[in-house]
This record gives structure tokens, sequence and C-alpha cells, in this order.
């Protein structure tokens, strides 16, 4: 197989679980397969340049878009979509186990989540701290 091929289906590959996590971290990834993709067919027999240029392409990507991102992040109007789970209701589909992650339906999404608590399958919870892939939750009980 020409190494081309490979490079294509790595920065597809990579393009596809980035549209699913939405980190901008594997789109850069995907960006650098593609410029080595390119490199290997001007210059197909030098895997070491196929490889330089991918990476230098990764990180320089990564570098200089990291300020715009967090630039974006900050801006006015701007809302994460997790941010607006805390205070949100969910059900458990996996049982949390005190200091041992479970998982959480809320709405349509499932989450890792973890609890000061046991927490059964089935039981109601409510969203009480989001990190960046763990919710924090607490047993729901009417009185909230």
């Amino acid at each position: 197989m020409h190494a081309w091929v490979f490079w294509l289906i790595a920065a597809g590959i990579l393009f596809v679980v980035e549209m699913m996590t939405l980190t901008f971290y594997l789109l850069w990834l995907s960006l650098g397969a593609a410029a080595a993709m390119l490199v290997s067919i001007v210059v197909p027999d030098n895997i070491l340049l196929q490889v330089i240029v991918g990476c230098a392409v990764a990180l320089v990507l990564t570098v200089f878009t990291k300020p715009l991102a967090k630039r974006f992040r900050t801006s006015r109007g701007f809302q994460d979509t997790g941010t607006e789970l805390v205070g949100k209701k969910g059900i458990v589909i996996e049982p949390i186990d005190k200091g041992q992650y479970g998982i959480v339906k809320i709405g349509g999404d499932t989450w890792s989540a973890v609890s000061d608590q046991f927490i059964g399958l089935n039981e109601q919870v409510i969203v009480v701290k989001r990190g960046n892939a763990i919710i924090e939750v607490e047993r729901w009980e009417e009185t909230h």
C-alpha cells in the first residue's frame, strides 16, 4: 500500500473522531496527517520527511490556534455545552460507587459520573459540578 493512502486513512479517522469529540486537538492532527499525505505524493520514499512535516503542521496549528480558541471561549455570549448541565436531572444507567465512575443519562447524552455516595441503577440524580468529561452528581430528592 502507498504511504499516501495510510496518511489519508489516518486523516479521515482523526477527522471523524474529532467531529464526535469537538476538542479541536484531533482536527489539527488530522490536518497534519493530510499535510504528510501531500508530502508523500511528492516525495513517496522519504517517510521521515512525511512524519516531520505532519508533526510540524499539527504542532504549529495547535500552538497558534490555542490563543484564538481561548479568546473565543472567553468571548461574550459563548456558552460551553457542558456548563448548562449543572442543575439538570438525569438517570443512572450504570451504578455509581463512592470513588468509582458510573454512567448517567441526561437528556439524550450519557456522561461518566462520580458521587460521594453509592447511587444505584435507575435512580434520579442532579448534576452538581462538571469537569472536562466527568460530572459530579448527587441523588435527586423531591425536596430540591
